[in-house]
C-alpha cells in the first residue's frame, strides 16, 4: 500500500495484512454491528404514566346506571382525556452486545471496501506545531480534492491536530484505537497515518 506525505506525494510503500485489508465482504455482519452501535447510543429515557401513576381517580365519576353515560369507574382510564397511557414507553436500555469476533469481521469488511474503492489513504504523519484550520484544509484539499467527508484515524494523535480539524464540516479527527464500524461508514474517506495503520493491524490481525 502506498504511503503519502501531506503534499500527496508517494514517499514509500508498505506491506499490509491481507486478512485485514483484503478480507471477504460480509454485509450482514456489518449491518448487525452497526445496529448494535446505534442501539447503544440511544438514551432510552422516553417515559409515560400508566393509569396507576396519573393523578385523579378515587371517586367513581357518576353512578353506574341511569345517567345515559357509559359505565366508568375512574377518570384515570386510558380512554379518558388526562388518563393514563396504555402500553406507553418506559425507560429502558436498548443496547445489545455482539461477539468481539463479529466486530473484527465487520471492521475488516469496511476497511476492505474502502481499499477497493480507493478511499483509504495512508499518510506518513501529520505535523502540526500549533492548531491551524487553514493548514488542515490545505492538506485535505491536496489529498482529497473537493471532498470534505473524511475521518482521520491517527496513531500519533495530538490536540493540535484535533483542534485543526474539529471546526471543518464533514471532518472528524480521532485516535485510531477509537475507530468504529459506524464511524468508518459515516464518512466517504478514511485517512490513517503509519502509526494508526499499525494500531489497526494489531487490533484486527490474525
Amino acid at each position: 500500500m502506498n504511503v503519502l506525505n501531506t503534499e500527496n506525494i508517494k514517499v514509500e510503500e508498505v506491506e499490509v495484512q491481507e486478512s485485514v485489508f483484503n478480507a471477504p465482504l460480509k454485509e450482514h455482519v456489518v449491518h448487525q454491528v452497526v445496529c448494535s452501535q446505534l442501539a447503544a447510543r440511544r438514551r432510552g429515557t422516553a417515559s409515560t404514566k400508566s393509569r396507576a401513576e396519573v393523578s385523579g381517580g378515587g371517586k367513581k365519576p357518576w353512578r353506574q346506571k341511569g345517567t345515559g353515560n357509559a359505565r366508568a369507574g375512574t377518570n384515570r382510564s386510558p380512554i379518558w382525556r388526562g388518563g393514563g397511557i396504555a402500553f406507553g414507553p418506559k425507560p429502558r436500555d436498548y443496547s445489545f452486545s455482539v461477539p468481539k469476533k463479529m466486530h473484527k469481521v465487520a471492521m475488516r469488511s469496511v476497511l476492505t471496501s474502502k481499499v477497493q474503492e480507493a478511499k483509504l489513504l495512508v499518510v506518513d504523519r501529520f505535523d502540526f506545531e500549533k492548531p491551524s484550520t487553514k493548514q488542515m484544509l490545505a492538506i485535505l484539499q491536496k489529498l482529497l480534492g473537493n471532498s470534505t467527508s473524511v475521518v482521520l484515524a491517527l496513531g500519533e494523535w495530538t490536540e493540535a491536530i484535533w483542534k485543526s480539524g474539529r471546526n471543518i464540516p464533514g471532518v472528524r479527527v480521532m485516535h485510531a484505537e477509537h475507530l468504529s464500524v459506524y464511524t468508518a461508514l459515516q464518512y466517504e474517506y478514511l485517512i490513517v497515518d503509519k502509526a494508526g495503520l499499525s494500531i489497526i493491524e494489531g487490533a484486527l490481525g490474525q
